[in-house]
């Protein structure tokens, strides 16, 4: 059994079984959005904000909700299984959306690119794509998509980007057994470590330049701008005439993009919003005792 299938929320999918969160879903008044994209959740991982993301599912709504890659991370999956509830309780407030008539498009990344194979596919109301375009409600086409497609890391050094996301005492390790290796071959000292260190640098600067290479093809798609995801970097900005949008991640940043319903675009820092509601609440416990 793979890491995937062990995954608990799959056999009550199957089950047919009522919303088993853990964490309550909180009730009130929600924000509402016309479209809301959030990608780089990294369910499985121990590094997901997922109570963070289950703040935000549960204070906002919309009518749209794309899901624009590493939902799940496979590749650490693979690894060691690492499934708390709370990632549970992620997956059954999305599934909740698409069911009450949220309309949901994943398009899987690279970290959750075993999901690609059902592309076309609708999983409990769940659309998967491997792209998408999304015309705005001022309409614009914005082109929809992880971004790994654009980086020479995935493309051309595969198996760096599995070492990467590696410790980096396991390269360590490796040197030392690839030089014990070359020694009995009579060859010099070669560092393996270093080598994979001066690629890394390499793809970091090619990185730099994502947004460049990502705004050229959507501008070649004849798109007015694209939604992507996959460095981790929200940002807002229009790159030679076609409009960038990058929604971020919920490892580091915890943000999300969202179009209002007149087409207007924003990026919302969920943690600043949590504090600014902390210091709402306590601003109005201290006017109650003051009184």
């Amino acid at each position: 059994m793979n890491a995937i299938t062990r995954l608990p929320f799959l056999g009550n999918l199957e089950q047919g079984a009522d919303d088993p969160f853990h964490i309550p879903e909180r009730e009130g008044e929600r924000r509402r959005y016309r479209t809301i994209w959030i990608s780089d959740i990294h369910l499985g991982t121990r590094g997901c904000n997922a109570t963070m993301l289950i703040d935000f599912l549960d204070s906002v709504d919309s009518e749209t909700i794309y899901l624009v890659g590493d939902i799940i991370d496979g590749w650490r999956l693979k690894k060691r299984f690492y499934w708390p509830q709370a990632h549970n309780d992620v997956v059954w407030r999305i599934m909740k959306r698409a069911k009450r008539g949220t309309r949901v498009v994943y398009i899987p990344g690279n970290h959750d690119e075993m999901f690609r194979q059902f592309t076309g596919m609708n999983f409990g109301g769940v659309e998967i794509r491997r792209k998408a375009i999304h015309v705005t409600a001022d309409g614009r086409k914005l082109l929809v998509l992880h971004g790994d497609e654009f980086d020479t890391i995935m493309l051309a050094h595969r198996w760096l980007a599995f070492v990467g996301d590696a410790a980096y005492t396991l390269m360590m390790r490796l040197n030392v057994v690839v030089n014990a290796v070359r020694q009995r071959m009579g060859l010099p000292y070669w560092s393996l470590s270093k080598m994979a260190k001066h690629k890394v640098k390499n793809a970091v600067e090619f990185i730099s330049k994502f947004e460049d290479v990502v705004a050229h093809e959507a501008a070649t798609r004849g798109v007015d701008g694209v939604v992507c995801g996959h460095i981790h970097n929200a940002e807002m900005r229009q790159i030679a005439g076609v409009d960038y949008y990058n929604d971020g991640d919920w490892v580091e940043g915890c943000t999300a993009l969202v179009e209002h319903f007149d087409g207007r675009m924003e990026v919302l820092h969920w943690a600043d919003e949590i504090a600014a509601r902390a210091a709402k609440e306590a601003a109005r416990d201290s006017s109650r005792l003051a009184a």
